[in-house]
């Protein structure tokens, strides 16, 4: 049942064994959440891992994630014994259909994804700043770190600021 859906929607997916999935979800500010898909008695799960344990502000990033499930989406934020954070969701067994397995992972995708930068930045932001200084002064590649730029980048300023110099991340 998840497989011909799987097929149908064209997705890329690898299979572990009978009713166990692993979907890569092609994003725009993340470039790929791999998110599990297992069949079970009564439902089909679904899990992605997001990010691992903030490194700061950890308390400010699980209160944005629990905000962010007060809207219902089929899928919430979640965390682990390690910190680190998940997006999981279910649908009953009987429910499953190809429409219902593209909602749940366009919901797991568009959470992940759209919320991405955000989360990094406030649970990495220390870390991604100094690497972007670091790129900058020996003239390495910023384009891994593009995604980042609207906070990384010194000669940006404050969000809404006027940039002067136009230059493209490398």
């Amino acid at each position: 049942m998840i497989r011909a859906a799987l097929d149908t929607l064209e997705a890329d997916y690898r299979r572990w064994g009978t009713g166990d999935y692993t979907v890569r979800l092609p994003g725009t500010h993340r470039l790929v959440t791999s998110c599990r898909l297992r069949l079970g008695t009564h439902s089909v799960t679904a899990e992605a891992f997001v990010l691992r344990r903030p490194e700061e502000n950890g308390e400010r990033l699980y209160h944005l994630l629990l905000r962010r499930n007060a809207t219902p989406r089929g899928v919430a934020f979640a965390v682990d014994g390690a910190g680190d954070v998940y997006l999981v969701g279910r649908l009953p067994r009987a429910a499953v259909s190809v429409d219902e397995l593209d909602r749940l992972l366009g919901a797991v995708l568009s959470c992940a994804d759209d919320n991405f930068v955000a989360m990094l930045e406030i649970g990495f932001g220390t870390s991604i700043r100094r690497e972007w200084q670091w790129r900058v002064a020996r003239g390495e590649s910023l384009a891994n770190l593009a995604a980042f730029a609207s906070f990384a980048d010194p000669e940006r300023g404050p969000p809404g600021a006027e940039r002067t110099d136009r230059r493209s991340p490398r």
